[in-house]
């Protein structure tokens, strides 16, 4: 049987929300304080979460960030703010799936086991070891959008892990512009050229944050390219 933990500050729903899932044979906790949401999900160690984006104190995209920090378990924001920019911060901040409310319960059970199946079903990878990437001396974990450079860590927003990724893959290589927005974003025409810009100097910040100073560099007229640990840095 599978654990759910349910993080929703509306009595009402999250009763709703746990009596209906209760019913497909899943376990269900529901959060009852707020302030505690992270030490609720390191106890219950659920395989999946429903997670609201208003919430007291701090909101779902912080705790969806902590709970990532933490563990690889699927994330479904269900939340009634349906604009385009919160289901983009959703998933920029570790979230797999967004339901705008008010739902459908079979809609929501359904995603609920199209997470666990690729988690841990029919469409798993296994559980082999957590899958890393190494370049230029840093060692960057995919999974948990965490990247490390001599003992000091910083976490990543889905959008920075995924540009961090292909450049450390590609150490060494030129990158192109338009091989990372079709890697970042399925649909171009709603990108504006200087998102892009954007992204690589948050990247850019962060490794610097943890020592690894500026190993991302730009190639004009061609792309980006992770300089290799032994070549001198600009």
């Amino acid at each position: 049987m599978h654990n759910i933990l349910v993080v929703e500050d509306d009595d009402k729903i999250a009763d709703m929300l746990s009596a209906a899932i209760a019913k497909y044979d899943f376990a269900v906790k529901v959060v009852e304080d707020f302030k505690l949401v992270l030490d609720c999900f390191l106890a219950v160690k659920p395989d999946l979460v429903l997670l609201d984006v208003n919430l007291p104190k701090f909101d779902g995209f912080y705790w969806c960030r902590q709970i990532r920090a933490q563990s690889t378990c699927p994330i479904i924001f269900i939340s009634a703010r349906d604009s385009q920019m919160d289901q983009v911060m959703a998933l920029e901040n570790g979230a797999d799936d967004y339901i705008t409310k008010p739902f459908d319960i079979e809609i929501v059970v359904a995603k609920i086991r199209s997470q666990l199946r690729r988690a841990y079903g029919a469409y798993a990878t296994g559980q082999e070891q957590e899958r890393t990437v190494t370049s230029a001396g840093l060692l960057f974990y995919p999974e948990r959008y965490v990247v490390s450079y001599q003992g000091n860590s910083i976490e990543l927003t889905q959008k920075e892990a995924a540009l961090l990724e292909v450049l450390m893959l590609k150490e060494g290589r030129v990158v192109s512009r338009e091989r990372l927005l079709d890697l970042m974003w399925e649909d171009q025409h709603f990108i504006d050229d200087n998102t892009l810009n954007v992204y690589i100097t948050r990247v850019r910040k962060k490794l610097k944050e943890i020592g690894a100073g500026e190993r991302i560099e730009t190639v004009r007229g061609a792309g980006y390219r992770m300089i290799p640990e032994l070549e001198e840095l600009p």
